[in-house]
């Protein structure tokens, strides 16, 4: 068994990857990350990988032996240096809608790409994080346009990701998950407005993830669900 997990140097991809080496002690998890290379610890090989080339993503999809069973996509990108959520439109700004959009939506689409061909011939699962902000339909405080718009762009691709998929597999998943508001760095500058027991640490989530993830059924696929296990309307 083969599961890989993508940014897992952030506080959510490295809880994924402890807990899935911990609930498949016979697996081999793959740890891909911007940070960590060359690294084993029991059945986890970590390993570094630029996300943006696709030649080096091409080479991390070869350098796995066999299919694999559950791949997690667990980068993402809120803020950053000069880079900060809009209030209203005039903050709005050409660089922040192409690093968020690239970042949140490209990037998860070009470790698909390279890496969807690996996936297990049984029932396998391709998950990919994203946010309950992309919801249009749930859109009822305004701002933060860059982000929402890329996370509502990579529920649409996660959807027409879905459709492809099920062409070659009947019995894949794929899906979009929310994780809630976590303890962790991209959530910093924001937790002031959290409302108390809605700020959940990186254990916490992925506990409740994974439980997610065991309920779902080729059914859900093209769907996005939050940590309760709710659907996420579009």
């Amino acid at each position: 068994m083969n599961i890989v997990v993508f940014g897992a140097s952030g506080a959510i991809g490295s809880e994924f990857v402890t807990q899935l080496s911990k609930k498949y002690p016979e697996a081999k998890v793959y740890a891909f990350s911007r940070k960590v290379s060359g690294r084993e610890v029991g059945n986890i090989h970590f390993e570094s990988v630029d996300f943006s080339s696709e030649e080096a993503l091409a080479h991390a999809a070869s350098s796995i032996e066999g299919s694999i069973d559950i791949l997690i996509v667990a980068t993402g990108m809120l803020h950053g240096e000069g880079v900060m959520p809009e209030k209203s439109i005039d903050e709005v700004s050409l660089e922040k809608f192409q690093l968020l959009y690239e970042v949140n939506a490209v990037y998860p689409m070009l470790i698909a790409k390279h890496f969807l061909p690996k996936l297990s011939a049984e029932s396998p699962t391709f998950a990919i994080l994203s946010a309950r902000i992309g919801s249009i339909s749930d859109n009822h405080l305004g701002g933060w346009y860059a982000y929402r718009a890329s996370k509502a762009a990579i529920n649409m691709l996660i959807k027409t990701l879905s459709i492809e998929f099920a062409r070659k597999n009947k019995e894949g998943k794929v899906v979009g998950l929310h994780p809630g508001t976590v303890d962790s760095a991209l959530s910093k500058p924001f937790q002031g407005n959290v409302v108390a027991g809605k700020l959940f640490a990186p254990r916490q989530a992925v506990e409740s993830l994974l439980q997610v993830l065991d309920q779902i059924t080729k059914e859900d696929s093209g769907k996005c669900f939050g940590w309760d296990g709710k659907e996420i309307e579009p």
